[in-house]
């Protein structure tokens, strides 16, 4: 691509809005010209208004920009990467499509609705068709486009390989839900060290019917939700950056061990999403060590895009159980969105 598309950056000092900033920095075909933040933000420059929370520097080019209003006027492109929290998201998000801007978004507000897709591109890049009846439903030229709940992403590229291989009945699922998930400054420190928190507001609603959209099948102008049933408990741990989901699973039809690896192992993206720039390679990376995935080890596989499964066992009680770790504000959040725009990109919408 000769020439880069213009994007702006919604609610970009917040923790997900600098993951969008740093993951962007020299993105080959997307360049921020617009950083948008709150009223105390607003007319100052990024650097001073942000408090830079991440490990990586924050670019020079995005220091010196000067935040403007959330709006479409003052943000003035084509595609917006919203990282807006959901309460906000309902409002403002439809104002950017109204005005024909491409919404790629983190926030929850229109995740249920059935004409906006909730993408993985390497599991379900067929379901973009909903922008168009997005579009003709709502009478807007922009649109909305979501990824899924960071908790629910890397378990849902796992599911995706059993579901195409075997079929799906059960899941069971168990988070460890790292801290970079309730943004910044998060839980408080006398909360969580020498601590579990075994309830996340609204997560686990989330985790149990977000996979079943995904894993879905478009039929006209809405999704029917994949035939099977999860059950979740979802927790907080003292991790920085990382989901950890255990998993048990009953097939719909029943296999060995050695056929579920096989079928992990050889999971490969859609020939549409694979050579996208933000594309994970690969899809999923299996661990047989009897120790991993581990969170500090192993959430930036792939640059952070990549699915870490390991410890696949029987299951005593359904067909097999594993561990799946999933980089929560790389590919559960700002890299997911990057990557469902490229897709966007790629088929012209």
């Amino acid at each position: 691509m000769t020439d880069r598309i213009p994007v702006a950056v919604l609610a970009a000092t917040g923790s997900v809005g600098q993951r969008f900033v740093q993951l962007l920095d020299g993105h080959p075909w997307f360049e921020v010209t617009a950083l948008t933040g709150s009223d105390r933000s607003v007319g100052q420059k990024y650097g001073d208004a942000c408090h830079w929370i991440l490990p990586e520097p924050m670019p020079d080019w995005a220091r010196d920009m000067t935040v403007v209003p959330t709006t479409p006027e003052a943000a003035n492109v084509a595609l917006a990467f919203s990282a807006l929290p959901a309460s906000i998201a309902k409002e403002v998000e439809p104002q950017f499509a109204r005005a024909g801007v491409k919404v790629c978004s983190n926030a929850s507000a229109y995740r249920a609705e059935a004409d906006v897709p909730i993408l993985l591109p390497e599991i379900n890049p067929d379901h973009t068709r909903l922008v168009e009846v997005q579009r003709l439903k709502r009478g807007w030229s922009g649109c909305i486009v979501t990824n899924p709940n960071c908790t629910s992403t890397g378990m849902t590229v796992a599911l995706k390989a059993l579901q195409d291989a075997f079929g799906l009945s059960v899941v069971f699922a168990i988070s460890m839900q790292a801290l970079s998930g309730a943004g910044y400054p998060g839980v408080a420190s006398m909360d969580i060290i020498d601590n579990v928190i075994p309830n996340i507001g609204g997560e686990e609603d989330k985790v149990e019917w977000e996979p079943r959209k995904m894993l879905g099948r478009l039929n006209g102008e809405e999704i029917d939700l994949a035939d099977f049933v999860i059950s979740a408990h979802t927790n907080r741990v003292a991790v920085i950056d990382g989901h950890m989901v255990c998993l048990s699973i009953e097939l719909a039809s029943r296999q060995n061990v050695k056929h579920i690896v096989q079928a992990l192992r050889e999971y490969q993206a859609p020939e549409i999403s694979c050579d996208l720039p933000s594309a994970p390679r690969p899809v999923i990376a299996l661990r047989d060590e009897p120790d991993r995935p581990q969170p500090r080890l192993d959430r930036m596989t792939g640059q952070g895009m990549t699915t870490v499964i390991g410890r696949v066992r029987p299951d005593p009680i359904l067909d097999v159980k594993m561990v799946v770790l999933s980089h929560n504000t790389i590919r559960g959040a700002a890299g997911g969105s990057i990557y469902n725009a490229e897709l966007l990109v790629k088929q012209g919408l």
